[in-house]
């Protein structure tokens, strides 16, 4: 990505709302790492597009919320053999 640090946050923030996507998610999908996706969003995402934050912030939060019904999904296709 070429984009200002600013602009990828921007960016980032767009593909979260658009998609529904996780950080693990988003991070895999842009070739960067999780840690740089949470900071922009979090951090930097908020001084440049509050409005565009409070949105993302909502999308996180609820993909926190769902977290380990994905992990106990992810258990049962391990052991299942999928």
């Amino acid at each position: 990505m070429r984009e200002t640090v600013l602009d990828r946050a921007v960016v980032l923030g767009e593909y979260i709302l658009d998609t529904g996507a996780t950080v693990r998610a988003t991070a895999k999908r842009f070739h960067i790492s999780k840690s740089t996706v949470h900071k922009d969003v979090s951090e930097r995402l908020q001084t440049v597009n509050p409005q565009l934050y409070g949105q993302v912030r909502h999308v996180l939060e609820v993909n926190k919320a769902q977290r380990h019904i994905r992990g106990g999904q992810a258990t049962r296709r391990k052991y299942k053999g999928e």
